[in-house]
C-alpha cells in the first residue's frame, strides 16, 4: 500500500467499509433495526430529534427541552450531541425516523473517527497504511463496540485531531495551529462533556512531558495555547451555561461516591467483546461493557515495536511516543476512578471532572494512545523490509487487527415505529401537559425511555424523562404520580397542570383490569384514543 499510489477518497472509504463491517448487520435494514433495548439509545435518538427540532426555531430556548417538564435545562441532564445532531438534521427534516437518523450518525460517526485517527498517524508517519491501522483500532475497539447506545462514545474523532494540534502548536507555534486546537475543543464540548475533560488532560499531558519540546521557545509556545483557550471558551460559553446552572441549581455534581460505581478495574484492560478474544480467553475478565479495554495482541505487539524503534534506532519520534505512553497510563489510572487516589486529586483540583460519573471512559486515552503507537510501530516495521512485503504485510496486520477487534454480527432489536396515537397529541389544541403511566419511581426511570422517545411526535411537555441525573420536581412528582390511577395521585397530577394522561395498560402487568376499571370510573378521566398494545390517550379534566 505505497502513500503515492491511492488517490484521495480512498482512506474515507476503507472507514465507509470498516464502519459497515463492524456495526452489520444494520446498513441493511437502518430504519428498523434499533439497540432500544437500551434506554440510553433511545435517550440518544431523543436528542438527536430534540436538537433537529428545536435549533431552527427557538435556538435560545434549546436546553429548554420538553421532558421532564417543568424542570428547566432538561437537555443539560444528558449530553449535548448537538454536533451529531447537526449530522443528521437534514434526515430528520425530510421525514425520517429518530431510529434511522440514529443509525446514520452512528455509522458516520465510526467513520470520522477512523479517518481522525488515521490523520493523526498520517501526519506523524507519512504512511496511508500505519494511519489506516491506527484510526480503525481508535474507532473499532471492545470500547465503542460495547457502546452503539452510546452516540457520544462513537463521535471521538476530537480526540485525535486535538492532540495532532497540540503537537504542532508545541513544534511550531503557529496561530493556524491554535485556531484548529480550538475548533476541535469546541466541537467535542458541543458533542459530549466528557470528551472536553479528556482533551484537556491529554494536552496537559502533552505539555507536562513535552516540556523540553517547548520550553526554550515559551515565550512563542504558552500564547498559542492561551488563544486556543481563549477562542474555544468564548465559542463554549452557549453550552457551558446551561450546564454550570443545572449543577448550581439543581445539583448535577456526581460525588466520588457516584463515581465509584462506575470505576474501570485492572481486569477490565483484559477484557474483550471482540468475537475471537471472548470464545477463547477473555469471557472469564469481561463482566461489564463499561469495564472492557483490551487493546488486541496485534496492537500491544505493535505499540511495543514503536517503543523498542523510538528508543533504540528513531530519537526524533521518540517525545511522541513517550507522550503517548504517558498518555496511555493516564488514561488508565484516571479509568480505575476511586481505586486509586489519583482521580479523587483531579477530581478536587478540575471541577469539570465533578460532572462527570463514568470514570471508566478515561480508558479512552489509553486507547487512542496505544492505537496511535500501533500506527507508528507498523510504520517503523515497514522501513525494515523491501516495499513489495511492505504492502503485503501492511494489509495482513490491517485486516487481522480489524478481524481481531471484531464482534458483528450483532443482535438488534426490531423498531416497530411510535404509536400514531401520539401524533394526536402534536394536533390537540389548547396547551399540553403529558404525563405517562405508570409514572415509574426515581430508581427506576430507565422505564421512561419508550416514553422519551415518543414524544418526537409532538413535542408537547412531558413530566416522565430519563436521563443521567433525575432532578428533584421529577422525585417529587413520582412520590404520588405511582399511585395513578388513585385518586389522590389524580388530584396531585391536576394541581401539577397536567393535561393529558397516556396509559400502558400491558405495564400494570397483574393489576390492568383493576386499573383500567378504576380509570373507567374516575369522573376526571376521559377517554380520547385508542392505540396499539391497549395504550390509550386519555384527557384529564
Amino acid at each position: 500500500m505505497p502513500s503515492s499510489r491511492p488517490r484521495w477518497w480512498t482512506v474515507p472509504a476503507v472507514c465507509v467499509v470498516l464502519a459497515i463491517l463492524h456495526t452489520w448487520p444494520l446498513v441493511t435494514n437502518p430504519g428498523r433495526l434499533s439497540r432500544n433495548d437500551n434506554g440510553d439509545a433511545q435517550l440518544n435518538e431523543w436528542i438527536l430529534a430534540w436538537v433537529a427540532h428545536q435549533l431552527p426555531r427557538a435556538p435560545a430556548r434549546l436546553f429548554n427541552a420538553n421532558i421532564f417538564y417543568p424542570a428547566p435545562d432538561s437537555l443539560a441532564f444528558s449530553e449535548p450531541l448537538i454536533v451529531p445532531a447537526l449530522l443528521g438534521a437534514p434526515l430528520r427534516w425530510l421525514g425520517a425516523s429518530p431510529v434511522l437518523v440514529y443509525n446514520v450518525v452512528l455509522i458516520a460517526g465510526f467513520v470520522l473517527t477512523a479517518w481522525a485517527g488515521y490523520v493523526l498517524v498520517h501526519a506523524w508517519t507519512g504512511d496511508r497504511s500505519a494511519g489506516l491501522l491506527g484510526g480503525s483500532m481508535f474507532a473499532f475497539n471492545t470500547h465503542t463496540l460495547t457502546r452503539l447506545a452510546h452516540i457520544q462514545a462513537i463521535h471521538a474523532w476530537g480526540l485525535p485531531l486535538a492532540l495532532l494540534a497540540t503537537d504542532r502548536v508545541i513544534l511550531h507555534a503557529r496561530f493556524v495551529d491554535a485556531l484548529w486546537l480550538a475548533v476541535w475543543m469546541t466541537g467535542m464540548a458541543y458533542t459530549s462533556g466528557y470528551l472536553v475533560v479528556f482533551a484537556v488532560v491529554m494536552i496537559t499531558v502533552a505539555l507536562v512531558v513535552r516540556i523540553r519540546d517547548w520550553w526554550n521557545r515559551r515565550s512563542a509556545v504558552l500564547p498559542q495555547f492561551a488563544i486556543a483557550a481563549a477562542i474555544a471558551t468564548a465559542a463554549l460559553m452557549p453550552v457551558f451555561v446551561p450546564y454550570r446552572r443545572v449543577a448550581r441549581e439543581q445539583g448535577l455534581v456526581r460525588s466520588l461516591g457516584n463515581v465509584a460505581d462506575f470505576s474501570a478495574t485492572l481486569k477490565g484492560y483484559l477484557a474483550s467483546s471482540s468475537r475471537i478474544h471472548f470464545a477463547t480467553w477473555s469471557s472469564g475478565f469481561f463482566r461489564d461493557p463499561v469495564d472492557s479495554f483490551f487493546p488486541g495482541v496485534i496492537v500491544l505487539a505493535l505499540a511495543a515495536f514503536a517503543v523498542w524503534w523510538a528508543v533504540t534506532r528513531d530519537i526524533e519520534c521518540r517525545s511522541r511516543v513517550v507522550m503517548l505512553l504517558a498518555m496511555a497510563v493516564t488514561g488508565l489510572v484516571l479509568s480505575l476512578g476511586t481505586h486509586t487516589p489519583v482521580y479523587g486529586w483531579v477530581y478536587h483540583l478540575f471541577p469539570p471532572m465533578q460532572g462527570l460519573r463514568a470514570a471508566s471512559r478515561f480508558g479512552n486515552l489509553f486507547l487512542l494512545a496505544m492505537a496511535a503507537l500501533a500506527g507508528v510501530g507498523l510504520a517503523a516495521l515497514r522501513t525494515r523490509v523491501n516495499a513489495r512485503t511492505a504492502t503485503a504485510v501492511s494489509i495482513a496486520l490491517v485486516v487481522a487487527a480489524n478481524i481481531e477487534s471484531l464482534r458483528a454480527p450483532f443482535q438488534y432489536t426490531r423498531f416497530e415505529g411510535i404509536p400514531a396515537i401520539y401524533s394526536l397529541l402534536a394536533w390537540e389544541p389548547g396547551p399540553v401537559v403529558l404525563v405517562e403511566a405508570p409514572f415509574y419511581p426515581p430508581q427506576a426511570t430507565f422505564e421512561n425511555a419508550p416514553y422519551v422517545l415518543a414524544s418526537t411526535a409532538h413535542w408537547r411537555p412531558l413530566m416522565n424523562g430519563y436521563s443521567g441525573f433525575t432532578p428533584i420536581s421529577y422525585r417529587q412528582y413520582a412520590a404520588t404520580f405511582w399511585y395513578f390511577p388513585e385518586d389522590h395521585a389524580i388530584q396531585a397530577m391536576r394541581r401539577a397542570g397536567v393535561t393529558h394522561v397516556m396509559v400502558h395498560a400491558g405495564r400494570f402487568d397483574r393489576d390492568a383490569p383493576r386499573v383500567m376499571a378504576q380509570i373507567a370510573a374516575s369522573p376526571f378521566l376521559e377517554r380520547i384514543a385508542v392505540g396499539r398494545n391497549g395504550i390509550a390517550l386519555y384527557k384529564l379534566h
